[in-house]
C-alpha cells in the first residue's frame, strides 16, 4: 500500500499534466483565432471585387463579357500565357540537362548566368529592348542599322520568356538533381537512344518539376502588367489597369474576375499534370552525355542568353545614365527620397508580413487539423491573384468603406503588399517550425516556464532565420512590384518603381537608368539568397 505522500505526489502530476493539456487547448484555440483573422484579411479584398461586379446591371454585365473587345483580350491574354509557358519549357529543360546531365566545363557558372535572368523585372527588360530597337533606338544610332521594334504581343511574348524560363530551368535541374540517374544507364543499356531514354525514363520523373516551374511561369505571364503595357499589348492586366484610369470601374471589375478565373482554371490543370505517383527518388549517380564538339555551341548558347538578358539592359541602362538628350523633365530626375520611399514601404510590409505569418505558420506547424490548413492556404490567395486585381479590389474597399484610410495611403498600401507577398513569410516561417524538436519545448515546460517565456526563449530563437529569410523575400518582391504600387501609392511619394513608370510614359527612357539599376542590383540579393539554399 503507497503512503499517502505518494498518492499526493502522484495527484499533483495528474494536475500539472492536465494544466499543461489545458493551456495547451487554450493556447491552440488562440492560435486558430488569430490564424482566421489573418486569413479574413487577406482574402476580404476578393469580397469586395465580387461585391463591385454584381451592382453591374445584368444586361449590361453580359453585354460587357461577350463583347468582341473582351474576346479579343481574352485570346491574346491565354496566347500569351501558352506561348510563354511553352518557349520557357523549350528554354529551361534543355539548359537544365546541360548545367546538370553533361560534362559541359563549368557547370556551377553555367546555371548562375541561366538563373540570372529571373533578377530582373521583365519590364525592365521591356523599356530596355523597346529602346534598343526601332528608327531612333541604341541600334539605330550607333550602327545606323534599323531593326524592327518590339512591340504588341509577340514582344511580350518575347521579353516575358526570356525573363521567366529560369523558373522552369530551376525546377526542372532541381527535379534532375534529385532522380536516380542510373534507371537512365539502364535504359541505355538495352539499346534505347538518348532521346527514347529522355521520353521513357528521365521525362516521367521530372514531369513535376517541369510542370511546376511551367506553373510559375503561366501565372507570371497572365498575371504580369508592366511588359504587356510597356509593349502595347491588349491583355487583361494591362487593360484592367487603363479602364480602371478612365474610372470604367464597373468592366475594369468583371474583367478582373474572367482573369480570376483563368488562374483558377491554369492551377487545376497544373494540379492534375504535376501529380505523379510513380516518381523514383535516389542518388546514385550515372554516366553523363559526353558533348563532344558540341561544348562550345552549348557554351555559346548559354552566354548568348546570359548576354541578351543580362548584359544588354545593364549596358543601355548604363548608357542613358551620361544623355542628356530633349528637353528635361524635373518632375523624373533622379532624387535619393525616391529609393528611401521604396525601401521604406518595402521595410513595412515586411515587418508587417512577419508579424501576419507568425500565428499563421506556427498553427499550420503545429497542428494538422483541416482547420489549419484551410486557413494557411487562404493566405496564398493573393498570392495567385495578379497584383493589377489586389490594386483594384483594395480601391473598392478603401473608396466605399474606409476613405479616411484610402486618402492616407500608406497603412492601405502596406496593406496590399502584404496580401500579395504574404505566402512568402508563411511558407519560410512554417519551414522552420516544422523542425522544431517537441522534446526541446517539453523540457523547457518541465522547468516551470511558461508558454509566453517558452516561446521567447526557446521557439522564436529557432525560427528566426526562416523569419528573417520570409522578411527579406517580402523587401525584395515589394521593391520590384508595379501594379499595387500605381494603383495605391499615395500622392507626392514617389517610388523606383513609379519613376520607371512615368519615364516610360513620357518615352524620357533616360530618367529610368538610375532606378532600374538600382532594382537590378536590389533583386540580384533575392538571386543571391536562392542560389546559397541550393546544393549542387
Amino acid at each position: 500500500m503507497k503512503p499517502p505522500t505518494d498518492y499526493l505526489g502522484s495527484s499533483r502530476r495528474l494536475e500539472s499534466v492536465q494544466d499543461r493539456l489545458g493551456n495547451t487547448d487554450r493556447s491552440m484555440t488562440i492560435l486558430a483565432l488569430l490564424s482566421g483573422l489573418v486569413a479574413f484579411l487577406v482574402v476580404s479584398p476578393m469580397f469586395w471585387l465580387f461585391w463591385q461586379a454584381t451592382t453591374v446591371e445584368a444586361t449590361r454585365a453580359y453585354d460587357l463579357v461577350v463583347s468582341s473587345r473582351t474576346a479579343w483580350i481574352t485570346i491574346n491574354s491565354i496566347t500569351l500565357m501558352v506561348l510563354v509557358t511553352v518557349f520557357s519549357i523549350l528554354l529551361g529543360v534543355p539548359l537544365a540537362m546541360l548545367t546538370t546531365r553533361t560534362d559541359l566545363p563549368y557547370p556551377r557558372l553555367w546555371t548562375i548566368v541561366a538563373a540570372l535572368p529571373l533578377v530582373i523585372p521583365s519590364y525592365i527588360g521591356a523599356i530596355a529592348f523597346a529602346g534598343m530597337f526601332g528608327p531612333g533606338g541604341e541600334i539605330d544610332t550607333l550602327f545606323g542599322v534599323t531593326i524592327p521594334r518590339v512591340d504588341g504581343l509577340s514582344g511580350a511574348v518575347l521579353i516575358i520568356t526570356l525573363y521567366t524560363y529560369p523558373y522552369v530551368f530551376l525546377t526542372t535541374r532541381a527535379a534532375l538533381l534529385s532522380m536516380d540517374n542510373s534507371l537512365v544507364d539502364a535504359a541505355r543499356t538495352l539499346n534505347a537512344g538518348p532521346l527514347e531514354a529522355f521520353r521513357r525514363v528521365t521525362f516521367p520523373q521530372i514531369r513535376p518539376g517541369i510542370a511546376a516551374g511551367a506553373l510559375l511561369a503561366a501565372l507570371y505571364a497572365i498575371s504580369d502588367f508592366g511588359t504587356p503595357a510597356f509593349m502595347q499589348a491588349d491583355v487583361f492586366t494591362s487593360t484592367i489597369y487603363w479602364e480602371f484610369s478612365n474610372f470604367a470601374v464597373e468592366y475594369a471589375a468583371l474583367l478582373a474576375l474572367q482573369l480570376i478565373a483563368i488562374v483558377a482554371i491554369v492551377l487545376v490543370i497544373e494540379a492534375g499534370i504535376g501529380r505523379d505517383e510513380d516518381v523514383a527518388g535516389g542518388t546514385a549517380k550515372g554516366s553523363v552525355v559526353r558533348l563532344g564538339r558540341w561544348k562550345w555551341p552549348a557554351m555559346g548558347f548559354v552566354s548568348f542568353i546570359g548576354f541578351l538578358t543580362l548584359a544588354v539592359p545593364v549596358a543601355i541602362f548604363t548608357n542613358w545614365l551620361f544623355r542628356s538628350e530633349g528637353d528635361p523633365i524635373p518632375s523624373l530626375e533622379f532624387q535619393p527620397e525616391f529609393a528611401f520611399n521604396s525601401v521604406y514601404l518595402a521595410l513595412l510590409a515586411a515587418l508587417v508580413a512577419c508579424l501576419f505569418a507568425l500565428p499563421v505558420a506556427y498553427y499550420s506547424g503545429r497542428s494538422s487539423s483541416l482547420v489549419s490548413r484551410i486557413l494557411e492556404r487562404a493566405t496564398y490567395v493573393g498570392f495567385a491573384v495578379p497584383g493589377v486585381v489586389i490594386g483594384l479590389a483594395l480601391v473598392f474597399l478603401g473608396t466605399r468603406t474606409l476613405p479616411s484610410f484610402y486618402r492616407e495611403g500608406v497603412a492601405l498600401l502596406v496593406f496590399a503588399y502584404v496580401v500579395r507577398f504574404l505566402p512568402q513569410a508563411v511558407g519560410t516561417v512554417r519551414s522552420s517550425v516544422l523542425q522544431i524538436d517537441d522534446k526541446t519545448i517539453e523540457a523547457a515546460r518541465t522547468l516551470n516556464a511558461g508558454r509566453l517565456e517558452t516561446f521567447r526563449r526557446i521557439t522564436l530563437p529557432l525560427i528566426m532565420p526562416g523569419l528573417i529569410a520570409g522578411g527579406v523575400l517580402v523587401f525584395l518582391t515589394t521593391m520590384k512590384e508595379l501594379p499595387v504600387t500605381l494603383m495605391l501609392q499615395p500622392v507626392g511619394m514617389d517610388t523606383l518603381v513609379s519613376i520607371i513608370w512615368g519615364a516610360q510614359d513620357a518615352l524620357a527612357y533616360r530618367y529610368a537608368a538610375v532606378p532600374a539599376l538600382l532594382l537590378v542590383v536590389i533583386s540580384g540579393l533575392s538571386m543571391l539568397v536562392l542560389l546559397r539554399q541550393e546544393e549542387v
